[in-house]
């Protein structure tokens, strides 16, 4: 099996093209990207003696920061259970972001698929599924929140010990290598697993109308027989994110920065990127078809032809 990956590329441009451009309708590319919003709504820091003195100073500050923080907060209950109020919020909007999101990626993935810019008929078609992929994202979501937050407090406790025992004579490079290192893996690793949901998963789940666990066990197999040719898919999407940016960056460049207003803008930005968004969406679903006629999700009658 020639598992290619532009030759994928180049059909899901073409699709784009007929579908946003050939013919233009703006209503159809308002209501797909809409649905775009949705979908992507939870997807898309001296020299001299007197400093030697300055510097142990701020990691001092630094490793006594949280003690002196909690001290403050517990002396300032007002503020506490503002920020706590504050925290609930922003928990309460992540998950009905998430849900929001969950159910949008099949009304969009739809869309794409059939051709069409549809809201209400998908939003109800897809209301299993969706609560489905919610249920999933939203355990895993907290899986990944908790072990980050583990990784965090592991290394600065150690980063506490090592000054405690030495001062920060040497700084401790080696340790904060292994701590870069291991978040960095950390961030591949997840980000991966985030990556085979969203561009395989989903659309398995599309095709074979099945809850997320079904097609995750429908995937794995897939993704151990053929796992080099997937690595270097993330790879391929990763190096084509880094393409993107740098055309995004032009546009807003070239436009004197009208472009960048215009982009952060909810929904409008969804809908001037609208061309990126559903090419993406239709090169994850043309490459997994590469792996047999099971994992075709366009329709026969539909492919396209140059």
């Amino acid at each position: 099996m020639n598992i290619v990956y532009l030759e994928p590329l180049s059909r899901a441009w073409t699709r784009m093209k007929l579908a946003l451009f050939k013919p233009f309708d703006l209503n159809k590319w308002m209501v797909m990207g809409f649905t775009a919003f949705l979908a992507t709504l939870m997807d898309g820091h001296n020299s001299g003696g007197s400093g030697s003195n300055k510097s142990h100073a701020d990691w001092e500050d630094i490793i006594d920061g949280p003690r002196y923080a909690w001290e403050w907060l517990l002396d300032h209950t007002w503020w506490f259970m503002f920020i706590i109020f504050i925290a609930f919020v922003i928990v309460f909007l992540m998950i009905l972001f998430t849900w929001l999101s969950s159910r949008g990626k099949f009304m969009f993935l739809d869309n794409v698929v059939q051709d069409r810019g549809e809201v209400v008929k998908p939003w109800k078609q897809f209301k299993e599924l969706g609560n489905s992929l919610f249920l999933w994202r939203l355990c895993y979501g907290f899986i990944v929140f908790g072990l980050f937050s583990i990784f965090f407090v592991i290394g600065f406790i150690r980063l506490a010990q090592i000054y405690d025992e030495t001062g920060f004579s040497q700084f401790p490079i080696m340790f904060v290598l292994q701590v870069v290192l291991l978040f960095i893996l950390m961030l591949i690793f997840f980000g991966y697993i985030s990556m085979f949901l969203d561009h395989f998963v989903v659309p398995i789940m599309y095709k074979n109308n099945n809850r997320v666990l079904s097609a995750w066990n429908k995937f794995i197999p897939l993704l151990t027989q053929h796992f080099l040719n997937f690595i270097l898919y993330g790879l391929f999407i990763f190096v084509l994110t880094i393409a993107i940016i740098i055309l995004i960056v032009f546009f807003g460049l070239f436009t004197c920065c009208l472009g960048f207003l215009l982009l952060i803008i909810p929904y409008i930005g969804s809908v001037v990127t609208l061309p990126i968004t559903y090419t993406i969406r239709a090169l994850s679903l043309e490459f997994l078809a590469q792996f047999g006629d099971e994992y075709v999700i366009f329709e026969k009658m539909k492919q396209v032809q140059e």
